[in-house]
């Protein structure tokens, strides 16, 4: 089987201090998962706490994803022009300050803006983690490991926060906030140590602050637009003026670029099919599951009656299966190439949310909820450690921060739309809602939107059947020609000194 990933460059020695790194860059993925989670588990204690609705109570995971998804982009070009070291430690010392600081939020107000600014931070964090494995590592099998190992660093602390964050809540939803704060200083400490020096990039150029700003404008002001329609209407002067901002300060980015010195964005990266398709499929895999745990957390805590804890171990047995399969999930690529990877874990995807419409006002996890879990760990499993791989394939060193931030911003503006799209969904089915059913008949038409979303990333998937179909062709014409000329070369007859 033909190879997706070449492997022209020479298998590297993992010493002490390589490892050491990847586990440094390692742990800001694992921050993520488990801020992500943690936060999940405790929503609806939130929700009790500091009287807010569903509606409110989605910002305050959208305040993060604003913050994050709107300023990726700049986050990524900024690590390739100052220095991915000093952008990544610099970035991790504000997100580990706002961490603690958001504990002590006394409103929803203070929360969410808490919750932006930290968004804002792991805009900066997480691209920069990303280009710092990328130019660290060969692309091939040496890539492809790092890669498999922090994708799994993830889904580890993803599961971990799971636990935590259920535990923590019975205690106190504020521990939750506060937790990720001493575990990212821990990470910057280190982090002081073993991350390689990367200097600014004098060739770069300078910066294109007009792109910076219309892009971020644009993108914050088409999550605002969606999220705020349920407020204020989809028909609403407000969401038509959003949606119309949104649209005008994209469209001068697009013209920015094309004339800048120093663009922000080459766009002519977008014509790598490769990075396309890993964009547009990572919108619908976060976005899908962002809104399932979103539900699933609600059908557990809010109709069933379990506990914050009880709900984490619902959920573990995802995050587990990542944790184990992730780390061989490299090897197989090697052999099979992304596209297969990323269509079979999109498959799973949308069988484990249609699954998920079976589910009672009884409590049945272990045959209503349970093998939803363990499609999508395995969707997981399979499917991010590829796409990972697939957004940053043949992409030049110096560009490698602007891949990772691209990549990152379809994830989190494909999470902030997707749900915004669900709560809406689910909020405007439950007005009046008081029964059990009731409240079950309001969450399916959100699950069904889930199931939808995810097919629409299987189908995007597909279509990469065929540019792999062209590649294997292309590769054995080049085989063809060069056997050809080899046999050539051997049959010809050997000079003979005259006598």
């Amino acid at each position: 089987m033909t190879q997706t990933t070449h492997t022209t460059a020479p298998r590297m020695t993992w010493d002490e201090r390589l490892w050491g790194a990847l586990l440094v860059v390692c742990g800001v993925i694992f921050l993520d998962g488990l801020d992500v989670s943690m936060v999940g588990m405790s929503l609806p204690s939130i929700g009790a706490d500091l009287g807010v609705s569903l509606a409110s109570l989605q910002w305050v995971v959208t305040g993060y994803v604003l913050g994050y998804g709107g300023f990726l982009l700049l986050g990524g070009r900024t690590a390739d022009l100052l220095g991915r070291r000093r952008v990544f430690l610099i970035a991790l010392a504000v997100f580990a300050a706002v961490s603690m600081l958001s504990s002590l939020a006394t409103n929803p107000e203070l929360l969410i803006a808490a919750r932006f600014v930290k968004g804002v931070a792991a805009a900066f964090t997480a691209p920069a983690a990303l280009s710092i494995i990328t130019t660290t590592f060969h692309e091939g099998p040496d890539r492809n490991r790092a890669l498999s190992i922090f994708t799994t660093c993830a889904a580890s602390g993803f599961s971990m926060g799971l636990i935590l964050g259920g535990a923590l809540t019975e205690v106190g939803w504020r521990w939750t906030f506060l937790m990720p704060g001493p575990v990212a200083l821990i990470v910057l400490l280190f982090g002081l140590k073993l991350i390689p020096n990367s200097p600014r990039d004098k060739a770069a150029g300078g910066y294109d602050v007009p792109g910076a700003v219309t892009v971020t404008g644009g993108m914050l002001s088409l999550v605002y637009a969606v999220v705020g329609a349920e407020h204020a209407g989809w028909v609403s002067v407000q969401t038509f003026g959003m949606f119309a901002l949104a649209i005008v300060l994209l469209a001068g980015f697009v013209a920015i670029e094309l004339r800048s010195k120093h663009p922000l964005v080459r766009l002519g990266i977008l014509r790598n099919a490769s990075l396309r398709r890993a964009n547009l499929a990572i919108l619908t895999v976060f976005g899908s599951y962002v809104a399932f745990q979103l539900i699933g957390t609600l059908y557990l805590q809010t109709l069933l009656g379990w506990s914050s804890f009880q709900t984490a171990l619902a959920f573990l047995p995802a995050g587990l299966l990542v944790a184990t399969l992730s780390p061989n999930v490299g090897k197989i690529v090697d052999r099979v190439g992304t596209e297969t990877m990323i269509i079979v874990a999109m498959a799973l995807f949308v069988t484990g949310y249609a699954l998920s419409l079976r589910i009672t006002t009884e409590s049945a996890y272990f045959s209503n909820v349970f093998p939803t879990i363990m499609l999508l760990g395995l969707g997981f499993a399979i499917g991010f450690p590829a796409l990972n791989i697939q957004a940053v394939s043949g992409v030049p060193d110096h560009e490698q921060g602007l891949a990772s931030g691209l990549f990152n911003t379809s994830n989190q503006v494909g999470g902030a739309v997707v749900l915004a799209i669900v709560t809406a969904v689910i909020s405007s089915q439950s007005v009046g809602a008081t029964t059990p059913g009731q409240v079950l008949s309001a969450y399916k038409p959100g699950l069904g939107v889930v199931t939808g979303i995810a097919a629409l990333g299987l189908l995007v998937a597909l279509t990469g059947l065929r540019g792999r179909k062209a590649r294997l062709a292309a590769e054995e014409r080049e085989a063809a020609e060069l056997a050809a000329v080899q046999d050539e070369l051997g049959n010809e007859p050997e000079m003979t000194p005259a006598a």
